[in-house]
């Protein structure tokens, strides 16, 4: 492809990430170009070669192309310039591959390969940033983030997923100019946030967040954890504590075949929300010590607000809330025990979260109490094996009444509506708490709760 742009006295360049990574040894999933010809040039360049061609990206300079398996993203140079009030760069074309790549994030992705020649290009030294592990930008920091003040999340997200921290200069200017993400719209913050979450050192990125101010603007209930700890240090900072949990969280992840496979965000944000119900249910104790009662209730509305407004799909933002509300559901089984009733309304209530939930619970334990870990660690083991125990008994992971809403209405003579559902809702009941009973008994027991119901006196029960 070099060569076809070459012969027709153009000039094509792979840039930015895949060359930072073929530094650092990864493998890029994807590969990015960069050229001096103009959309309509690009085009005529590679119609005849490309197996399918799209300019869905033309009035940004990018042209797109299938070749074999390969997608592949060609962009004409750009010098953007940005109206400060401004989420869009007014997009203007370049006419040098330099010029390209000081408009980039960071040094480290304002690097080229020209080609054929595989020629580095490093005006900005992006190999001494990658050596020195630091997040630097091509020009000042200050401009860079002015011009698209999602780069300072980019940063974080960076520290995030490589082992490299942010320059001072960075750092200084994420903290004065945190106030510009304000102009950003939600879908981009929350796109960068599922990668600085799905990242390495998911605790790297949210803690750079929290200490420039970056995080009380997009996600506030988490710096807002950094409760005052009292003289006799009687409850643990809420705020090292979810991150320790986020950090655990993402060690229990399976590999691509077990249940959990990682990095999953749904399982990484809710560790790192878990507790957010805690600062608005604290408490001091006359005895001194600190409640937090109801804060996994409180928790889970706080992350259903926080996800809308960052406008999350509903089932993410379902699954994430519900685990923060069953967090603590498991405490207390190690000293009062059970009943098989009890497990199954445990793993009722999970759902399709159960296996999330196994891993959050075991995450939470942060204590440094060895005795304390090891007791709830066995505790829940127990609790796991009983689930698997009743679930090969019983096909716990499907519950269902012994009756279905067609046969309730049979055999009551109702017709659909709200009462089907109370009908139901008994049965299921009766279920949980007495595990199967069979069509038969559990007739029995839905025409003895239907005599003792007000509609039963107005509507006529057809009893077969």
């Amino acid at each position: 492809m070099a060569d076809l742009f070459v012969e027709a006295g153009f000039e094509l360049s792979l840039v930015g990430g895949p060359v930072r990574d073929l530094y650092l040894g990864r493998v890029s999933p994807d590969l990015d170009f960069t050229t001096n010809a103009l959309p309509e040039d690009t085009l005529r360049v590679i119609s005849d070669w490309a197996d399918a061609t799209w300019d869905v990206g033309r009035e940004f300079g990018t042209i797109a192309l299938r070749k074999g398996q390969d997608t592949i993203e060609i962009t004409t140079y750009r010098a953007d310039a940005y109206d400060i009030d401004s989420r869009k760069p007014i997009v203007a074309f370049g006419d040098n591959l330099k010029d390209d790549l000081f408009r980039r994030d960071f040094t480290m992705n304002a690097m080229a390969l020209r080609l054929p020649s595989l020629e580095l290009v490093d005006p900005f030294d992006g190999v001494g940033s990658l050596n020195d592990r630091l997040i630097r930008t091509p020009g000042s920091p200050e401009v860079s983030f002015s011009d698209d003040p999602l780069r300072m999340m980019r940063a974080a997200r960076f520290t995030s997923q490589l082992p490299m921290e942010v320059a001072p200069e960075v750092r200084q200017a994420m903290s004065e100019m945190a106030e510009r993400l304000s102009i950003i719209s939600a879908e981009r913050v929350r796109d960068e946030l599922i990668k600085l979450i799905n990242g390495k050192d998911p605790r790297a990125g949210i803690d750079l967040l929290v200490q420039t101010g970056l995080a009380d603007l997009m996600l506030p209930e988490i710096p807002a954890l950094r409760l005052e700890v009292d003289d006799q240090h009687r409850h643990k900072d809420v705020y090292q504590h979810s991150l320790t949990v986020l950090e655990q969280a993402a060690g229990y992840e399976t590999d691509q075949a077990g249940p959990v496979p990682g990095p999953d965000f749904i399982l990484r944000f809710a560790a790192l929300m878990h507790d957010v119900g805690k600062p608005a249910t604290r408490k001091f104790e006359r005895n001194g010590s600190v409640s937090f009662r109801h804060h996994d209730v409180v928790g889970a509305k706080l992350v259903k607000q926080r996800m809308r407004a960052l406008r999350f799909d509903k089932d993410t933002t379902k699954a994430v809330a519900r685990l923060v509300e069953l967090h603590m559901r498991f405490y207390g089984y190690g000293e009062a025990g059970w009943t098989d009733s009890a497990v199954r309304r445990y793993v009722n209530d999970a759902g399709p979260q159960l296996e999330r939930l196994h891993r959050l619970t075991r995450s939470d334990v942060t204590t440094r109490n060895r005795r304390k870990a090891e007791r709830l660690a066995f505790a829940y083991d127990d609790l796991e094996e009983r689930i698997a125990k009743i679930t090969e008994q019983e096909e716990l992971d499907a519950i269902r009444p012994d009756l279905d809403g067609e046969q309730i209405m049979k055999l009551l003579g109702i017709k659909p509506g709200p009462v089907v559902g109370r009908a139901y809702k008994f049965l299921l009941n009766l279920r949980l708490d007495e595990g199967p009973l069979g069509e038969q008994v559990a007739a029995d027991r839905l025409r003895s709760w239907w005599e003792q119901q007000p509609e039963a006196t107005t509507e006529s029960a057809e009893t077969p």
